[in-house]
């Protein structure tokens, strides 16, 4: 069966980050999830084997619930913990408690604010607060380091991201069996949007590989 590409977006954006990508994969059946902040959420779902491709959160999202025939993971800004801990370099919790706590009274602002530091425009349509209050708690707290087992993981970073430092990237997938890493140099936390060239490349590359 043709292996299908499932893509998953991050905290604050919406399917539409994946467009100039899946533009340049005509090959592929390429499906989009969204998690409903700016709109009704779509539940992509897949009944052969898929590729995951995420961004940023969706990483952890996609980790959480592995479809059964899903033959590997390519995570674009991605990461598998996010909130700092003992034994990992993330974002201190407590600037993500003051992001949930300015989020019940000006959701609109939080979201902005965040977007502005990835360099996006502020989003379209009417914010749906409660999953991203719902998503902005789980990046906090969760940890999904043990989940990619021994599962194929091509890990993307920008070598100039201001969401996720140095220390972070070097640490998210550390527990992979099965881990390929790309720093493009010059990138920022939006590489779909401003490099979906050479993303389309990687997808394509790795999905070859698989097969």
């Amino acid at each position: 069966m043709t292996l299908s590409l499932l893509f998953l977006h991050g905290w604050a954006f919406d399917g539409s980050i994946w467009d100039d990508v899946i533009s340049r994969l005509g090959r592929f059946r390429c499906l989009v999830d969204d998690r409903g902040y700016f709109g009704a959420p779509v539940s992509a779902l897949t009944d052969g084997p898929v590729l995951l491709v995420t961004h940023s959160f969706g990483t952890m999202r996609a980790l959480g619930a592995l479809p059964a025939q899903c033959r590997g993971l390519v995570a674009i800004n991605g990461f598998d913990c996010f909130g700092a801990r003992t034994d990992f370099p993330g974002v201190p919790p407590r600037l993500i408690d003051r992001m949930l706590g300015r989020l019940a009274g000006d959701a609109e602002a939080v979201v902005a604010d965040f977007r502005a530091r990835c360099g996006a425009p502020p989003a379209q349509g009417e914010i749906n607060r409660e999953p991203l209050e719902h998503d902005l708690i789980a990046m906090r707290d969760g940890d999904a380091r043990q989940a990619g087992g021994s599962l194929p993981i091509l890990s993307i970073q920008g070598g100039a991201d201001p969401i996720m430092p140095p220390a972070m990237r070097a640490a998210v997938f550390a527990g992979a069996a099965q881990v390929e890493r790309i720093e493009r140099t010059d990138g920022g936390h939006l590489l779909p949007v401003t490099d979906p060239d050479y993303c389309a490349v990687m997808i394509e590359r790795f999905a070859d590989n698989l097969a």
